[in-house]
């Protein structure tokens, strides 16, 4: 049983610490008061840090969504 909780806990999503959620919020917050995100790849990276799978050629406003997203259920 030990072993089970072990492995479940090693492959299950970790969740996002402070800092990538504070990052993450910083930017809808940016957003939200009217700037526009100019790099996609940092945007990106936001949202891998949330553990969100992201390629590099979806748009980058169904990437915010998935971030706004991310951020109601944390």
């Amino acid at each position: 049983m030990q072993y089970l909780k072990r492995l479940t806990r090693l492959f299950s999503p970790r969740p996002a610490c402070s800092a990538e959620m504070q990052r993450a919020q910083a930017l809808i917050k940016a957003i939200d008061d009217g700037g526009v995100p100019l790099n996609p790849v940092k945007v990106n990276d936001i949202a891998r840090q949330l553990g969100l799978e992201v390629s590099s050629r979806a748009p980058m406003d169904q990437t915010i969504q998935r971030i706004r997203e991310a951020l109601a259920r944390m």
